[in-house]
């Protein structure tokens, strides 16, 4: 469905990450070693399955902890957060892609704020549908 806030919430950050990942990986100095070409294979899954995680969370998404429906199929079926990972996998990507070791501890300030807010989140689902995300949690990662 292609509704303004399908594009709005799924194609449009699919779009812009896409672009992203495009720039940098044409900015990077020639010719492109392994290395960053496999920097562009993460920086693509990443942006693909944030997008995959957005479209199947479809009204549920929202940015603050939010309870509207427990989510548990597609890639939820695997991954409790997977915009969370899929984006560390994005920043992992760029990082390799320009080659700058000292942007690592970025992403382990990224890491840490992902887990601090899927706390928050885990506590807010847990209260609403409390044994039913209990069981989901213990068949999930992350």
């Amino acid at each position: 469905m292609l509704d303004a806030k399908t594009i709005a919430k799924v194609w449009l950050p699919l779009v812009t990450g896409l672009g992203a990942v495009c720039v940098l990986f044409h900015q990077a100095r020639p010719p492109r070693s392994p290395v960053q070409w496999l920097g562009l294979a993460l920086s693509v899954l990443g942006v693909i399955g944030a997008t995959v995680s957005r479209w199947t969370l479809g009204s549920s998404f929202s940015i603050t902890p939010q309870a509207r429906r427990l989510v548990t199929r597609g890639i939820y079926s695997r991954l409790r957060n997977p915009i969370y990972v899929s984006g560390c996998i994005f920043i992992a990507g760029l990082i390799v892609i320009v080659g700058k070791p000292y942007l690592w501890i970025a992403l382990a300030a990224v890491v840490v704020m992902q887990v601090i807010r899927a706390r928050k989140e885990a506590r807010v689902l847990e209260a609403k549908f409390g044994d039913e995300y209990r069981r989901y949690r213990q068949q999930t990662w992350f």
